[in-house]
């Protein structure tokens, strides 16, 4: 009874709103969908339970449909694993290598980063993930990536289903035409012949459950090679990310200096069991990490600071010229401008006449920066940022390339 009571709680029932989203009903649809179909067309059509190999097919199909919906809803009720409101280091000094976040009023720990979608920081965050309305991350790392695996195995059985019910209840309604072209499908017959009839709308509805199944191993599949590559190497997608950039600053300015991967243990196996655990509990806090031989606990974060820095350097100063509304496919701004928006979640941000944005990145027709805030703006707003259309902008002309760096003068070439 108090097990029962430690689950029922307003906290979680109100969790239950991130099943209010296009994404978990897409994945719980799908998931619906080819399971059902599954379970009638091997039960009516295909291989009924009277039979073992029925039984044992039946079984099975259930047993992937409860896995998956297990480390689905363990993915997205969990959580990653949020960085505690107001979290700094035991040790004062280490503040000078973290950043600090203003929405959380916390120092970012190694690995975390701050979720715009979640409004927190989260721990080890790899990336925020729509199928499951909620962040991958320390916490629900492995339950991600299990449901990543299952997905498309269970998809691949239950696309064996579909196809072989199609061709045992069609093949003697095929006529390819050709009296002397003969096919022997005797092994398809069923005897006796099944009570339902295999009709239109069960051939449209086990073709449609097909193409979802097919879909989804393939796209899902793709997914869970990304993640295990990066696993293997215990990383993510982020700090992957962050690695790569490392290299280009490190190339662009030519320093005499090494970025190495700090939790990186040398070996895949060790990799491997900083995720996955036979306890199903991931090791550590989510706040300190195994570190790897000659780097330092804050390494990551130092590198982060660098490319903050560089960041800041880079940035290019615009002014509104035109107002923008903030839309995805903005149909005023162009036709070029409307069929290349960024394919991302991240936000555009609404422009007026005569304001300033700071640009960070960007694309041939749009930019992505920061909204320079003036004192007229409400406390609590710290930044504005997003992507906007280049033709909205123009750059400042007072705004000139800078040679300073973070670390000195760049070299030259």
């Amino acid at each position: 009874m108090n097990a029962l009571c430690s689950v029922i709680k307003f906290e979680n029932l109100q969790e239950l709103k991130r099943l209010c989203h296009w994404g978990p009903i897409i994945a719980l649809g799908v998931i619906a969908t080819c399971s059902t179909v599954a379970m009638i067309d091997s039960v009516l059509w295909y291989w009924p339970l009277h039979t073992t190999g029925g039984s044992v097919n039946f079984i099975m199909l259930i047993n992937w449909t409860v896995m998956i919906l297990y480390n689905y809803f363990n993915a997205m009720f969990v959580g990653p694993g949020f960085v505690p409101l107001g979290w700094k280091p035991e040790n004062s000094q280490d503040i000078m290598y973290l950043q600090y976040c203003k929405v959380c009023q916390a120092y970012k720990a190694p690995r975390s980063h701050h979720c715009r979608k979640c409004n927190r920081c989260v721990m080890k965050m790899d990336h925020h993930c729509p199928w499951i309305n909620n962040c991958c991350g320390y916490q629900n790392h492995a339950s991600f990536t299990l449901f990543l695996l299952l997905a498309p195995l269970g998809c691949i059985h239950a696309a064996f289903i579909f196809v072989m019910t199609m061709y045992t209840q069609l093949y003697n309604r095929l006529s390819f035409g050709w009296n002397t072209v003969k096919i022997d499908m005797s092994a398809a017959r069923r005897k006796p012949l099944p009570m339902v009839p295999f009709g239109l709308a069960a051939f449209a509805a086990t073709l449609f459950a097909l193409g979802l199944a097919l879909g989804t191993t393939i796209a899902v599949g793709m997914l869970f090679f990304i993640q295990m590559k990066i696993i293997l190497r215990n990383k993510t997608s982020i700090e992957s990310w962050i690695e790569e950039k490392a290299k280009d600053r490190i190339q662009y300015y030519q320093l005499d200096e090494v970025f190495v991967f700090p939790y990186d243990m040398g070996s895949r196996w060790e990799n491997f069991k900083q995720v996955f655990t036979w306890s199903g509990v991931p090791e550590g806090d989510g706040l300190e990490w195994p570190i790897r031989e000659g780097c330092h606990q804050y390494s990551l974060t130092i590198e982060q600071l660098k490319q903050k820095a560089d960041k800041r350097v880079r940035s290019v100063r615009y002014k509104v010229i035109e107002d923008y509304s903030g839309a995805c496919c903005p149909l005023n701004r162009g036709v070029k401008t409307f069929f290349t928006s960024p394919c991302t979640e991240e936000p555009r941000i609404q422009l007026r006449r005569g304001e300033f944005v700071l640009a960070t990145r960007g694309l041939r027709y749009w930019l992505y920066g920061d909204k320079i805030l003036d004192d007229s703006f409400m406390e609590g707003v710290s930044r504005i940022r997003g992507w906007f259309p280049r033709n909205c902008v123009e750059k400042c002309p007072c705004d000139t390339e800078t040679d300073s760096t973070p670390e000195g003068k760049k070299k030259n070439r």
